[in-house]
């Protein structure tokens, strides 16, 4: 399923980043407390009504510095060739100034749609420059106050208004699974090694999108896709080399995945990177499988495979369910062992469990160790079901959803694991205030 992507693009100080997080909401959920996992704000997703979409944040474009001008102008080349609509922010206090021309010759040179975001249309020397910004030359403003948060909700309407009805790519019974990573963690030798054929490296063949290559294959008889987000090379090695837009492009893999194979170079490591994309695909709720190439490279295997178990561990704490696979894509030594894993977590994350033996373990866990009480009050916990899967999402309905606590909340994730082989999915608990829907 194909998210549109909508860029904000504009020179410094106009307020993209206060639009960013007006319109992507709290800050992102999962992961963000992990000590040692920071969160690049540079993406999000937007839900608004029924529609949904991916929102880019780019550096401001600045005439004045040459050297750092041309890195920043590169990026936001990059954001503004992803993106689907472009929205061109300038400054309602400040009126326009050259950068602001140099942005505008930019996005008319894309031919991509262009929103004219005019910001800070709260400030009085508004009026002074309402009229001006007409002269760049595009159809459509919206006046917003990104500080204020007004206007945003027309912004949404006037971005999502030509937006179709998402319609499923391909059949559900189809397993669709992405391979995403950092630059040069093998990602490309890996799908060729599954396939066992080169084409996968040809961007022209059939089932290519924009955002990556899709290649069906049959394993077994059962019918996959997978999504190569190594497969694009836009302007030769820019776009791999600029991490945040490989980011971006293993973004929309994620969301078009049912299970999402994370790559680690075992001669490297694991790198901060990792987790930031790992850390995306388990906020997209989608099943996953870590991934350790190259381990042709590493010489004392069995004390190595150890040592990298714990350290991914240790580093993947928000994902400790995730299985790893150790495997070489060059040599196919252990390649065997990847497609199982891939089906095996995509059929946890399909797993339905029976209200009532729900019911029993939740029971049984509470009685066991009971919450402690907050003021004088205790939580208690009256019904448990499962209302959806992929990812597996349990409401469990209780006195005051005040009182409960992180650490309470992974116990009873816990026990339901230890029940349940929910390997390799996140699943979700939702606490209901008993009658709350």
């Amino acid at each position: 399923m194909r998210k549109p992507t909508v860029a904000l693009v504009g020179r410094p100080n106009v307020g993209k980043s206060t639009i960013f997080n007006r319109m992507v909401g709290g800050k992102l959920a999962i992961i963000e407390d992990t000590p040692g996992v920071t969160r690049d704000r540079l993406y999000g997703t937007v839900n608004h009504y029924n529609h949904s979409f991916h929102l880019i944040d780019t550096g401001g474009i600045d005439i004045a510095n040459e050297k750092f001008n041309a890195e920043i102008i590169g990026q936001a080349q990059l954001a503004i060739d992803e993106a689907d609509i472009i929205l061109f922010v300038v400054d309602g206090k400040e009126g326009l100034t050259a950068n602001d021309y140099v942005v505008r010759d930019l996005l008319i040179k894309s031919r991509k749609p262009v929103i004219v975001t005019i910001n800070k249309t709260d400030s009085k020397l508004f009026k002074e420059h309402e009229y001006d910004f007409y002269e760049l030359g595009f159809d459509n403003y919206v006046n917003v106050s990104g500080e204020q948060n007004v206007g945003i909700y027309s912004l949404l309407d006037e971005i999502t208004k030509d937006f179709k009805e998402v319609e499923e790519e391909y059949d559900e019974n189809i397993v669709k699974f992405s391979i995403i990573g950092r630059p040069n963690v093998g990602k490309s030798s890996l799908v060729n090694a599954i396939l066992n054929e080169e084409r996968v490296i040809v961007s022209d063949i059939a089932g290519t999108t924009r955002d990556a290559i899709d290649t069906p294959f049959t394993y077994h008889g059962q019918d996959f896709v997978v999504i190569d987000t190594a497969g694009m090379r836009k302007r030769g090695k820019i776009y791999e080399n600029v991490e945040k837009y490989s980011l971006l492009r293993s973004l929309k893999a994620i969301d078009r995945s049912d299970v999402c194979v994370i790559v680690i170079n075992a001669e490297e490591g694991i790198i901060e990177h990792d987790k930031h994309i790992a850390g995306y695909a388990i906020e997209a709720g989608k099943a996953v499988v870590i991934v350790v190439n190259k381990w042709d490279t590493i010489e004392d295997k069995e004390k190595a495979m150890k040592e990298f178990t714990q350290d991914i561990k240790a580093q993947f704490q928000f994902m400790p369910y995730a299985p790893i696979v150790f495997l070489s894509a060059l040599t196919k030594k252990r390649l065997h062992t990847l497609m199982p894993k891939i089906i095996k977590v995509n059929e946890n994350a399909h797993r339905q469990v029976k209200t009532s033996v729900l019911n029993n373990i939740i029971t049984d866990a509470y009685s066991l160790n009971l919450p402690p009480s907050y003021k004088g009050k205790r939580l208690k916990i009256y019904f448990s079901s499962q209302v959806r899967t992929c990812p597996p999402t349990f409401n469990i309905q209780v006195n005051s959803k005040g009182l409960i606590h992180f650490s309470y909340e992974r116990y009873l994730e816990n026990k339901i694991r230890e029940n349940f082989d929910f390997e390799g999915t996140p699943i979700i608990l939702n606490f209901k205030n008993k009658g709350e829907q």
